[in-house]
């Protein structure tokens, strides 16, 4: 599986999510991460591993304390690669809004 296959399976997780959203605000210890979700601290680790085998966290130790970081470099891959679609949505857009304005102006020229 490629870094960006598993950046979009670690992201398609809306627990993994959150706490991508959660480290966004830096970095913390695993346990102060857990708090707010209603699931054990076992579970919690699982999605964290997930995000860590995606390479969007990277986990420290200091003592018995673990501390988990954001890593950007795999959402801007993700951002990146969305933004090719982006790009196309675009031109589709912009063509079907010309489209439906020369239909408007036929529409506008007939006599009444």
């Amino acid at each position: 599986m490629s870094k960006l296959d598993l950046a979009f399976a670690a992201l398609a997780d809306p627990t993994r999510r959150r706490i991508v959203a959660h480290l966004t605000r830096g970095e913390t210890r695993v346990t102060d991460l857990a708090r707010p979700f209603a699931m054990s601290l076992n579970a919690v680790s699982k999605h964290v591993k997930t995000l860590e085998r995606a390479g969007l966290v990277r986990r420290t130790r200091r003592g018995r304390e673990h501390f988990l970081k954001l890593r950007a470099q795999p959402l801007r891959d993700v951002a990146d690669w969305t933004a090719q679609y982006e790009r196309f949505w675009t031109r589709r857009l912009d063509a079907l809004g010309g489209f439906l304005a020369r239909q408007k102006e036929s529409r506008d020229d007939r006599p009444q």
